[in-house]
């Protein structure tokens, strides 16, 4: 194992060897990261091939730098979303793939940024852009958003109990001026924010506000969809996800081929859908892991085979 791939100052992966041994690796096989982020699944994949190819995906310069320590003939940097997998990977001549790895976690890197604005624990601008050149900042959700939308997506994206008076206290709180920095914030919402309880509190608002400057859930359907798409029979599936919100469109995905309602069928009674799970409940980190990295606490694997 390099030391790179075991563990590097810019990410630590989550349950790295449960997804290698997701994806069935062949030495000569062709792989998709949708998520390089710190490149330590990118790097562990790469390790196993042969004549095989790795193309990663992530949308971030800095991950885009970070890539250019596994540059070799097997590898291939793609900056895009996600969401353009089909597209990409048709202009790469790289169709079907063997597996795809999606972890869809913000990197450490990211958190650890203060200037990027994904952590309670720095001051910093409220921007919270997976790509840095995205047209949407928090700021902008925060400061043009009406105080009903900002209820609906506290509520739904960050599953905050007390979603309609922390609305509230951000439109007080924007009154004649704007919302700049996570310290302006955590002062507008400090009547709100329950005592002893601030730090999970804090994490619920930013994954709200994270989830819809990137538009998050959007991207992952779309991505899942595509997915049927690029993998050949037999090719596997493997998603890591951390929190609930995602794990369910994983869930139902791989269950029914759809994000809602039930799985369809054909004229003879038959399911028609594209994958199977090989994994009926999620893998969790187990203690050890947790204890090196906290990280990994809400991490969920699911794991599927293509139809």
């Amino acid at each position: 194992m390099s030391d790179y791939a075991n563990d590097t100052a810019y990410h630590r992966p989550v349950m790295l060897a449960q997804c290698l041994a997701g994806l069935d690796l062949r030495p000569d096989g062709r792989y998709v990261d949708v998520t390089f982020g710190g490149g330590g699944h990118s790097a562990r994949i790469l390790e196993k091939l042969t004549t095989g190819h790795l193309y990663s995906f992530d949308q971030d310069a800095d991950a885009e730098a970070e890539a250019q320590k596994l540059i070799r003939p097997q590898f291939t940097f793609v900056k895009a979303n996600f969401r353009d997998l089909t597209a990409e990977l048709q202009a790469h001549n790289a169709l079907p793939v063997d597996g795809l790895l999606a972890d869809l976690g913000v990197s450490s890197h990211q958190f650890d940024t203060p200037e990027r604005g994904f952590s309670t624990r720095f001051d910093g601008p409220l921007d919270m852009r997976m790509d840095p050149d995205g047209p949407l900042t928090a700021a902008d959700v925060l400061n043009d958003y009406k105080e009903a939308d900002l209820h609906r997506i506290f509520g739904m994206y960050g599953e905050v109990t007390n979603a309609r008076t922390l609305a509230q206290a951000v439109a007080a709180g924007r009154r004649g001026r704007r919302l700049e920095t996570i310290g302006e914030l955590k002062q507008a919402i400090q009547p709100c924010t329950p005592r002893g309880k601030e730090n999970k509190y804090l994490a619920q608002v930013f994954q709200a506000l994270r989830i819809e400057v990137n538009q998050e859930m959007e991207a992952l359907q779309e991505m899942l969809l595509q997915t049927a798409e690029v993998l050949r029979p037999g090719g596997r599936l493997v998603v890591m996800s951390y929190h609930s919100l995602e794990d369910r469109l994983v869930k139902n995905f791989i269950a029914k081929g759809k994000f809602f309602g039930a799985v369809e069928k054909d004229f003879f009674g038959n399911e028609s859908k594209p994958f199977e799970a090989l994994n009926r409940k999620p893998e969790e980190a187990d203690a050890d892991e947790i204890a090196l990295n906290s990280r990994a606490r809400s991490a969920k694997l699911r794991v599927a085979i293509k139809n």
